[in-house]
């Protein structure tokens, strides 16, 4: 190469200043040969290429007002320096704040989703991800996890029916299941005025779950075939979000409906309705999954330290619920206020409340037992060996490390 100082440069082997970027959406700029009179464009690679071959040969600016001599050319070369360094600083932070992208959590404005609806209110899992939150909300399972399965969610608050359903049809590609959310809170409940007082009495008669394949849906029709009932034939069972239920229960064209907290309460106090039927009641202990936390397992391969970040902010706010339950149920009423369009009355939210357990605990061994029924109905595919195909699905693996570390008793996977 030429001698800086006394002589012409030579362009044959540039001299050429790399340094990391922005990712590709931002490009980058080059200095040097250009098409674009400015002498920087857009090419793609995250590199900032300068060559003091493209300041010499005259496509940045005249080449004798900067190279018409050595020293004075390198001195002209030396005053764009600053500038340069701009315009690196700019499109490294440019890059670094495209980089914090928002963790997408979906729930359903549901009291058996409260660490969501709580922990939105509060900032928790905004505090603790570091992350913004992009909140989506849902009325049921399956549309929550067709989303996942798209792509559109990272985490989410959800039955165990369609999550176990969707680990099985995916092969276990899908999610895993990583903490629980809520016990209990589930019932079947009728008009006051019903005549029904045993299963039978529903031969002929319409009975709604939230939607078809979910939860409640799956745990109304086992119910169903337990007592010699045919869903479909002896029993129409009708799958209807949760709000139209409210509506079609006061018009009296329903004789029951299985839904969660605080459709249960709502239907009593605002539709004149009875509950014919504790969920609980049909579980050894009075416990099992009414609501589970997803992850999309690709999210969580790549990012375990943000899932991580989000089970320390989920046993936060279930410490904090338990704890607190007054000013945890007015903070959840505010969120179901702007979610639904007003708030719960007081009394309606006491009474969902007490029925429903938050928890950590997935309740592995119920998930289980859940998955089995939604295989007898035909909800998974035929032939599916749940020894097998379960195996993987509940990873407690990050919460049992967080429970440690608070001096807690780890709980049970798969």
């Amino acid at each position: 190469m030429g001698k800086l100082l006394h002589g012409s440069v030579s362009t044959r082997r540039p001299v050429a200043l790399r340094v990391p970027l922005a990712p590709p959406l931002y490009g980058s700029f080059r200095a040097g040969p250009s098409t674009h009179p400015d002498g920087f464009r857009h090419d793609g690679p995250a590199l900032l290429h300068f060559a003091y071959s493209g300041w010499c040969s005259g496509t940045v600016a005249p080449r004798d007002a900067r190279c018409s001599g050595g020293r004075e050319g390198l001195a002209s070369w030396l005053k764009a320096v600053p500038l340069i360094l701009a315009l690196m600083l700019a499109c490294i932070v440019a890059g670094s704040a495209s980089a914090v992208e928002p963790v997408r959590i979906g729930h359903f404005p549901n009291i058996t989703h409260a660490q969501a609806l709580v922990g939105r209110a509060n900032g928790t899992f905004d505090q603790r991800l570091g992350n913004p939150v992009d909140w989506k909300v849902f009325n049921a399972g399956p549309t929550a996890m067709e989303a996942l399965i798209a792509g559109q969610l990272d985490i989410a608050y959800v039955g165990p029916n369609p999550a176990v359903n969707l680990f099985l049809r995916s092969k276990g590609k899908a999610l895993r299941v990583i903490a629980g959310a809520a016990s209990g809170g589930a019932a079947l409940v009728v008009p006051a005025t019903s005549t029904v007082s045993r299963p039978q009495d529903f031969r002929g008669k319409r009975i709604a779950s939230p939607e078809l394949g979910n939860t409640q849906d799956v745990a109304l029709r086992r119910w169903l075939k337990s007592n010699g009932l045919v869903p479909g034939k002896d029993v129409q069972v009708a799958p209807i979000k949760n709000a139209d239920i409210l509506m079609l229960f006061r018009q009296g064209k329903l004789a029951g409906a299985w839904v969660p907290e605080p459709w249960v309460t709502r239907l009593i106090r605002e539709g004149g309705g009875r509950i014919f039927l504790d969920e609980r009641s049909l579980w050894p202990d009075n416990r099992f999954p009414t609501a589970v936390v997803v992850v999309r397992k690709a999210f969580y391969e790549r990012n375990r330290e943000q899932v991580r970040r989000f089970l320390d902010a989920h046993l936060e706010v279930t410490a904090w619920i338990n704890g607190h339950p007054a000013e945890a149920g007015k903070k959840l009423n505010e969120q179901l206020a702007r979610l639904a369009g007003r708030p719960l009355p007081p009394q309606t939210l006491t009474e969902a409340l007490g029925r429903v357990q938050i928890t950590h605990d997935p309740l592995a061994g119920p998930l289980a037992t859940s998955a089995r029924w939604a295989l007898e109905l035909g909800y998974l595919p035929r032939g599916t060996d749940l020894g097998v195909g379960l195996r993987g699905v509940v990873d407690v693996t990050l919460l049992n490390e967080l429970l440690k570390a608070r001096s807690l008793p780890a709980v049970r996977g798969n």
